[in-house]
């Protein structure tokens, strides 16, 4: 009988072994993918398709939640004009499907501090938020290789609105928050760009103080006299007037993006900036 629940132990033992084993490997095998998948993002060997979550957060104004959607298509040929700049042959490098909008009754999570535990509760949290909005608005995750959450809420303010936006750099999942209104349309779309392109991993380009690093900041650093500059570099945010001066892009028009941030996401590898 002792022998029996031995060997009985035994295989249990190995049972299990192996199942950790098998367990182990799919975790390998799907986070190989996954980094390989995100990597293949930035080849531009076809599109790189983005779904834009459109999520409202209380009363906001109908016609400028409309007119949002409605430059969607203007945003893919700025951002065309900008990759053929640097040499790039796909006829629209950037796909966007919109979904909503969708209300909800609660923001998304608060940025967490630097430690493990908030890390990790913030990831959960987001992921519970991101998940609801997915089934809310019919998105399917899994078909798109970068996901962005675009809250929109009416200004509390109306004489000024706030906007900012959060995103692992080289993720796939990034929030924007807008208090939108009419003339605010196009920043959103600004703040919703420089998201994405933290998931395609393009760093900040701008310092402390939120002024813009010169020269990695700045579209036209050759341009001279070099201010004031014509476009507002994504990862700054800011049209550069002069050291210390800057003001937020007013149309889709001044928005660029410099030798730095086209090195990082892999635009500037398929041919020579002009």
């Amino acid at each position: 009988m002792t022998a029996r629940r031995a060997r009985s132990s035994g295989i249990a033992s190995r049972f299990r072994l192996w199942a950790l084993i098998a367990l182990l490997a799919g975790t390998l095998l799907w986070a190989w993918r996954d980094i390989r998948a995100r990597k293949e993002r930035t080849e531009w060997q076809r599109p790189v398709e983005v779904s834009v979550a459109l999520v409202e957060f209380g009363q906001v104004d109908r016609p400028s939640l409309s007119a949002l959607r409605d430059r969607f298509p203007a945003l893919e040929r700025r951002l065309a004009e900008e990759y053929h700049r640097f040499g790039g042959t796909l006829s629209r490098p950037v796909a966007f499907t919109i979904f909503g909008p969708v209300s909800v009754d609660r923001p998304p999570p608060a940025d967490p501090d630097r430690g493990l535990v908030s890390l990790a509760r913030h990831s959960y949290a987001q992921w519970l938020w991101t998940r609801a909005v997915d089934r809310g608005s019919a998105l399917e995750s899994s078909a798109f290789d970068s996901r962005i959450y675009v809250v929109v809420r009416a200004p509390s303010d109306a004489s000024r609105s706030w906007v900012e936006g959060s995103s692992e750099q080289g993720g796939r999942v990034g929030v924007a928050r807008i208090e939108l209104q009419p003339s605010t349309v196009d920043l959103a779309l600004f703040v919703m760009t420089h998201e994405l392109f933290h998931t395609l991993g393009a760093s900040d380009e701008y310092d402390e103080q939120g002024r813009a690093l010169i020269p990695a900041g700045l579209v036209e650093p050759d341009r001279v006299p070099l201010f004031p500059q014509r476009f507002a570099e994504v990862m700054t945010r800011n049209v550069v007037l002069a050291p210390g001066n800057e003001r937020p892009p007013e149309s889709l028009a001044e928005l660029g993006v410099g030798n730095e941030t086209a090195r990082e996401i892999g635009w500037l590898s398929s041919g020579p900036s002009k």
